[in-house]
Order: structure tokens, then sequence, then C-alpha cells
């Protein structure tokens, strides 16, 4: 009891501090209680912990803030991907939702620890985005090549001489027939059967008004004995576009259209190509 008596006394005793200019003999002095030094020391602890605490939270909390900037950032570019793989699912979900080939090429219009790895699923995402890409360029010139194909019948009507060796309707000869022959009346609408360019329209001797069309991929369609051309040289024009009115100009045994197909420049039997689809 004597001893903390004598501990509390001490502590509230006061403490000299002494001041003494340089230059004076006059010294000042200050009588502050101890526990009032104690307290001042303490405070100003406590105060260095706060100050201290509040600058290591701020570092944490720029750096925090950084890495959700960088996070985001890569958050966003990889929403933008998977929208368009979203997109690109969509249409081809559509596309392959469709009953044929040609309705499809018809159709194109040209998406356990815990912790995601956004670099590893962006260039997951791209490489898909690659891959549907591939895809849409592969279809793209699928629909090319079915655009440039000869598919169905220039004129509807009776087939009268087919593709290959026969003997002239007129003169009673062999001869190697290049086309076939399709018995129309004058007058008939004559459609393109594949999309392309007039490379000739104009009257050549024994086949009359004839109008030939490139197409692209090595495809070349002849359209012979036309009572009138409709189409002209360097014109444009797309599968089912009306280019020439039948007849029997040339040498006929009546009116009737003479139909070919070339690929790469040699004839080849349009009868495989009559067909709507392929």
């Amino acid at each position: 009891m004597y001893k903390l008596r004598k501990l509390i006394k001490k502590f509230f005793s006061p403490v000299t501090i002494m001041f003494v200019p340089h230059g004076r003999t006059k010294v000042y002095g200050i009588k502050i209680p101890f526990f009032l030094i104690c307290f001042f020391i303490c405070c100003w602890l406590i105060f260095n912990i706060y100050v201290f605490s509040i600058a290591v939270n701020t570092v944490e909390y720029y750096q925090m803030k950084k890495q959700f900037l960088f996070v985001m950032n890569k958050f966003n570019e990889l929403k933008s991907t998977i929208v368009s793989l979203k997109h690109a699912e969509a249409e081809f979900k559509r596309i392959f939702s469709l009953k044929s080939k040609k309705e499809i090429l018809e159709s194109i219009n040209f998406q356990p620890s815990g912790d995601i790895d956004i670099e590893e699923l962006k260039r997951q995402a791209e490489k898909t985005a690659e891959t549907v890409s591939e895809i849409k360029k592969f279809l793209a010139e699928q629909q090319d090549i079915y655009k440039s194909t000869p598919i169905g019948w220039p004129v509807k009507g009776e087939i009268t001489s087919n593709f290959g060796k026969r003997q002239n309707p007129k003169y009673g000869y062999e001869e190697i027939h290049t086309g076939i022959d399709i018995s129309v009346p004058s007058g008939t609408e004559v459609k393109a059967t594949a999309d392309g360019i007039v490379v000739f329209s104009g009257y050549q001797g024994r086949n009359g008004n004839v109008v030939v069309i490139k197409h692209g991929y090595g495809f070349t369609t002849v359209y012979a004995h036309n009572k009138q051309n409709l189409v002209s040289v360097g014109q444009k024009v797309k599968r089912g576009d009306v280019i020439a009115i039948s007849g029997s100009t040339g040498f006929t045994t009546g009116p009737h259209l003479h139909y070919e197909v070339w690929k790469n420049n040699l004839p080849v039997n349009p009868l495989s190509y009559l067909k709507e689809d392929f």
C-alpha cells in the first residue's frame, strides 16, 4: 500500500523543464506534472500510428484501384468479344435451321480455384472468334460459288435433243451436240441460271441471236436461237433475271432454246445443272 501511494505521488509530482537561451545568463524553467508528459508522449505515439496507417491504406487503395481498372478494361474487351460471338452464334443457328444447302447459301448475310483468368478467357474467346471468322469466310466463298453455279431451267419445256452425239435434225449428219434443246413456244421468257456478266449478245450465224454469260469459278452459259436478246455486253445479271425472248432464229426446225453450260471453257452436260439444288 505504501509503495502504491509512493508511486502515485511520484506520478503526479512535477518535472521541471529548463530552457537556456544562448548568450544569456537568465534561465527559464517550467514545471509540468509527470503524468502530463506521459500523456503527451502517448498522444504523439497514437497520432503517428494513425498517420502511418492512413498512408498504408492510401497506398493499398490506389493499388487496388489500379488493379480494378485493369480488370474492368479486360472485362470490357472480353464482353465485346462475347457479344460478337453471341451474334455469330445466333446467325449460325438461324442459317443451319434451314432445310437445304440452297436455303443456307441464299440466306447468308455478310460469339475450380475460384479465380477467373481473364487473359486465358480472352485468348479462348479470340480463338473462337477467329474460328467463327474462318467459318463465315468459308460460307461466303461457298455462297459465291453457289451464285456462280448454273442451277435450274432457263425455260420450262421439254428436252427434244440431249447433250452428246446426235443426228442433225435438219440435215441428218452426225454431230456433237454441245448443249440441250428445250422446246418452248416462241415468245417465252429466257432466264439466267446464275449470277454473272454478259460477255456476248448478238447474232451468230446458225445459232441466231445468242446470249453468253460468264459467271466466275469457271462457269459460262449460252442461250441461243432467241427471238430477241434483252441484255447487252457488260451488263450484270442475277439468277432468274430475264435475258431474252425465245424464238427460232438461225438454223432450227422450230421454236426452242439451245442451252449450254461450259466449265473451264469446255462444254459439259447441262442436265446435272437443271435441278433446283446441288
